[in-house]
């Protein structure tokens, strides 16, 4: 499972450049973050692990009057956002370890916001208690995470097609099923000075795959993104070909009207600073 070394790294470089890819897959979860916000009265928003910045521009695209600053620990990510963003006026990006980092010029956040960036953090209390120390008085959280793994096939289906399938880290382990257990995050929130905790269900599907030939869109897809892509990069030629015909198998078999998406699970969660 990617660790915060590899977002620093050969990840996050792949993640910048296949941002398209990674963006359309996570489109549902983007509107359902952005449903949520349309509730809130803010100025000024803290986006934790932005990544190639889609949730941070599409905020400050809606709401012109707030200023809206994207963190991240990947140089290629950040630089990736800054591009996207640079005829956007009110939002911005820094390079940075959320769970650390601090503003230069005391911005104090209303609203701390995160599409799947939360989930990598060595000590998640301590991250937590530094974003409510930085935020404004009366901040509200809002962070999407994924479920356990067997809610998601998104990941086990291909992870099983691998002919060494990886073990999976310890519950809990910083990863992208970090916060899969309700009652932990409920108990990492709590510790790090948030209240009025509230954590929803989002299914939803990871498109995958689409344009002229979504099949092959996937596997590229799957080539180029996530663990699946890790390990093959370690295979034989012939182990390699092998896996991406059994996964081009399972997106033909994910195919509907046009668009190859499988089935995935996460968390919607909100917070009051305490």
């Amino acid at each position: 499972m990617l660790d915060k070394s590899e977002w620093q790294g050969g990840q996050g470089k792949t993640w910048a450049e296949e941002w398209r890819r990674t963006d359309r897959s996570f489109t549902a979860v983007t509107e359902k973050l952005l449903e949520r916000t349309r509730g809130e009265r803010f100025s000024r928003v803290l986006d934790i692990g932005c990544g190639a910045g889609e949730l941070s521009l599409a905020i400050a695209r809606g709401r012109p009057d707030a200023a809206v600053l994207g963190v991240d620990i990947s140089p290629d990510l950040v630089a990736t956002a800054r591009k996207r963003g640079e005829n956007l006026s009110n939002a911005s990006f820094e390079l940075g370890d959320a769970s650390t980092w601090q503003p230069a010029d005391g911005f104090a956040p209303q609203l701390l916001v995160s599409r799947h960036g939360v989930m990598f953090f060595d000590d998640p209390p301590a991250a937590f208690a530094n974003l409510a120390s930085l935020a404004d008085s009366d901040a509200r959280l809002l962070f999407s995470c994924f479920r356990s793994p067997a809610e998601n096939p998104f990941f086990t289906h291909v992870a099983a097609l691998l002919p060494d399938p990886p073990v999976p880290p310890p519950p809990g382990a910083p990863g992208p099923f970090a916060f899969a257990d309700r009652q932990r995050m409920l108990d990492i929130l709590t510790a790090g000075g948030w209240k009025e905790i509230a954590i929803d269900p989002l299914d939803f599907g990871m498109v995958v795959g689409a344009g002229q030939d979504p099949v092959e869109d996937a596997v590229d897809y799957f080539a180029a993104i996530g663990p699946a892509a890790i390990a093959a990069r370690s295979m034989s030629e012939g182990q390699r070909s092998e896996f991406f015909d059994k996964v081009r198998d399972l997106a033909r078999a994910n195919l509907h009207d046009g668009v190859v998406s499988m089935p995935a699970a996460g968390w919607i969660v909100t917070a009051q600073k305490g």
